[in-house]
């Protein structure tokens, strides 16, 4: 199943973004409302609602956003310095778009993990 949300739209090329790094199976690009002085979207090519929704089919893909963070994290140079992967699941926890999707963040000194 294909849904249609705004991630397919910029994997798809149908809308602009300023695309980091694609490969077959994700997809990054940079937020449009960064949080931090780097703040990149990791999204799978493929439409996973949520984390509640993975399958044992999907772990290739839900690897590689852990090697393209990587990546993605040498090549803004901030692999030493440090940076956060966040993945949240649902409205509780800030999920806004309904397609699976990783954010890393640094470029500064992110302070603690959790915010009230």
């Amino acid at each position: 199943m294909i849904e249609e949300n705004i991630f397919i739209k910029i994997i798809q090329g149908e809308i602009p973004a300023e695309i980091v790094y694609k490969d077959k199976l994700v997809t990054a690009f940079r937020d449009i409302l960064p949080k931090a002085p780097i703040h990149i979207l990791i999204v799978p090519n493929i439409f996973i609602p949520t984390v509640n929704d993975v399958k044992q089919y999907h772990e290739k893909a839900l690897g590689r956003m852990f090697i393209a963070a990587a990546k993605i994290a040498f090549d803004e140079g901030i692999n030493q310095t440090g940076y956060r992967l966040i993945v949240n699941c649902n409205r509780h926890a800030g999920q806004e778009i309904y397609h699976v999707h990783m954010h890393l963040v640094g470029g500064k000194q992110l302070g603690p993990m959790l915010l009230s």
